[in-house]
């Protein structure tokens, strides 16, 4: 079985209790922060390394690092190959700053968007843009509604209800 595969299995398992469940994310959350604050207070230092050295570097198991590195995957410069993954397997953790703090807004994170390391990477006024970026990603808008008597928006110059709006 593949290290991605049994972090998922105990991370999102149907048979585990709830409180177990709700106990097991919060441990790996305080953790995930301490991981963060470490890679964010040497922002543009290239992290690479077998699984298990970087599991050892953070004092993780191999298994909570295996979900570290599945959340972070995305926000990654090259992205790990996190399905085939083993103990042995090189990956890095070198982030695009930018996507990791969007990423984090995005996964409601607010213990990661929020961390004080982030005041030394971006002023106020960048953390501000990112983070309404990162909202407006997900945001659908939809375009205003043509009334019926209103002009057509083919160009014709005639009513919607008698061009286009016809066969609507």
């Amino acid at each position: 079985m593949s290290l991605l595969q049994d972090w998922r299995d105990v991370a999102y398992s149907q048979e585990t209790d709830q409180k177990q469940l709700q106990k097991f994310w919060q441990d790996y959350f305080m953790l995930e922060k301490g991981v963060y604050e470490k890679l964010l207070a040497a922002p543009d230092e290239a992290v690479t390394g077998t699984v298990k050295e970087l599991a050892e570097k953070y004092d993780l198991s191999v298994q909570i690092m295996t979900g570290f590195l599945d959340g972070i995957n995305d926000s990654l410069k090259t992205p790990n190959p996190i399905e085939e993954m083993t103990e042995d397997t090189v990956v890095s953790l070198e982030f695009d700053k930018e996507k990791l703090y969007k990423n984090m807004v995005d996964a409601k994170a607010e213990w990661l968007y929020g961390l004080p390391a982030w005041e030394q990477i971006f002023d106020e006024e960048k953390r501000k843009a990112l983070y309404l970026e990162a909202k407006k990603m997900n945001t659908i808008v939809k375009g205003k509604k043509i009334g019926r008597n209103d002009p057509c928006p083919c160009g014709s110059g005639k009513k919607y209800k008698f061009c286009c709006g016809r066969n609507a």
